[in-house]
């Protein structure tokens, strides 16, 4: 059986360009719907070559750090749509099925 942060990983390679997951969204696929920090520390260890700068706040937010403007810029070259607040506009642009 995968690990945690395997099968986070697993989500995370799967979702499309131009789309984004939740970091709560992604534990709610994996069992556990009160687990978003939990994603979120497997997100710190993310392996290079996954997309992990699709994974943002449930409110669209995108999490803040030394990387949020290069994530932010990754969206915007998806053609991730955005509003006017800054958010993800996550109506749009949230993967429901993968």
């Amino acid at each position: 059986m995968k690990s945690f942060y395997e099968q986070v990983y697993d989500i995370v390679a799967s979702i499309p360009y131009g789309k984004v997951m939740s970091y709560g969204q992604i534990a709610g696929w994996l069992g556990n719907p009160r687990g978003a920090r939990m994603v979120g520390w497997a997100m710190n260890h993310c392996p290079e070559g996954l997309p992990w700068h699709r994974v943002v706040m449930a409110d669209g937010s995108v999490a803040d750090g030394q990387w949020a403007d290069m994530r932010k810029a990754r969206l915007i070259s998806e053609n991730v749509k955005f509003l006017p607040c800054g958010r993800v506009d996550m109506k749009v642009s949230q993967i429901v099925n993968l």
